[in-house]
């Protein structure tokens, strides 16, 4: 990606937190391919968003361009328990995060979840359509992207789902694990969804700071739908997986009541990409192309290292 940083400053910087989760880490290796632009990676080891007055500091003197927020409390079932740190950092660093970023003037593009929604509808979920979480997980991060709205003009939020990477502890790990380890597993066949690839999200992120570069009146807000193109279940899922590993573990289905769990899943959680794609003319590959792709480098390290 070549820019020409036409309004933007010689050097456009952009910080990032959360750095150390899936799509932080996938956004680390893309880095090197943004020529004049200096990220700053941060995680909670070196900047607590939690904070304010941290992130204010922090701030002071980098004159940042955008915010990419990676950062999240992601355990769904233990949010059940840990309510006030959930939202700590799914609604309250989100506001710290908006309102310092609409003091200095600088652009915010935020993560957010299929989990928003309830998931009983039975077409693909719209960015109008109403939120209606039934998690507590689901809830911190309604109310985040509400606050980010509410306190900063400048914002990009893009909603994503069945998040997994070479990084990090996933369902795609857990899967390739699992089935080397055992001769059978019970997959629950009853929640559809689209998993997505965090490269394939960490490229879409990018490209929009690239577009923006070029001419600051493509950066659209608002809130937006990205994933993978394509449906299936879980079951469906772990079978690709598997397929794509060469591996012989026989996998069952199972329905969702067989495997209960303190935080109830969308049943239903796909996203409608429609305004993503046609706001950014950005292209999205299907969940099974980039599901190959993934395994292929998780391949390729087992072998390296």
């Amino acid at each position: 990606m070549q820019q020409d940083c036409k309004r933007f400053k010689i050097m456009t910087k952009i910080l990032v937190t959360g750095s150390n989760g899936q799509l932080g880490n996938e956004l680390q290796q893309l880095a090197s391919t943004m020529s004049g632009v200096k990220f700053l990676f941060t995680d909670v080891d070196t900047l607590d968003i939690c904070n304010k007055a941290a992130i204010e500091g922090f701030l002071a003197h980098q004159s940042v361009d955008f915010i990419i927020n990676c950062a999240a409390y992601t355990a769904v079932d233990n949010a059940e328990d840990n309510v006030e740190s959930c939202y700590a950092i799914n609604r309250d660093a989100v506001r710290n995060l908006g309102e310092v970023a609409a003091t200095i003037g600088c652009k915010v593009i935020h993560v957010s979840t299929d989990y928003v929604f309830n998931g009983k509808a039975y077409r693909p979920y719209t960015e109008d359509m109403q939120v209606a979480p039934d998690t507590v997980y689901g809830k911190s991060k309604a109310e985040g992207e509400e606050e980010l709205l509410r306190v900063c003009m400048d914002a990009i939020i893009l909603r994503t789902s069945w998040l997994y990477s070479s990084y990090g502890n996933n369902f795609v790990k857990t899967m390739l694990k699992l089935g080397k380890e055992r001769e059978t597993l019970s997959v629950i066949y009853d929640q559809i969804g689209t998993p997505t690839y965090a490269a394939d999200l960490a490229k879409a992120i990018l490209e929009i700071v690239h577009q923006t570069i070029e001419d600051e009146s493509t950066f659209k807000t608002g809130t937006y739908h990205f994933s993978n193109e394509g449906v299936c279940s879980w079951y469906d899922f772990a079978i690709a997986i598997h397929h794509l590993a060469n591996i012989t573990c026989n996998v069952e289905p199972i329905e969702s009541s067989a495997y209960p769990a303190k935080a109830q899943r969308p049943f239903y959680s796909v996203l409608n990409k429609t305004k993503f794609k046609t706001t950014f003319h950005i292209s999205i590959a299907h969940w099974h192309d980039s599901l190959n792709k993934c395994i292929q480098l998780l391949i390729s390290k087992e072998f390296t290292h």
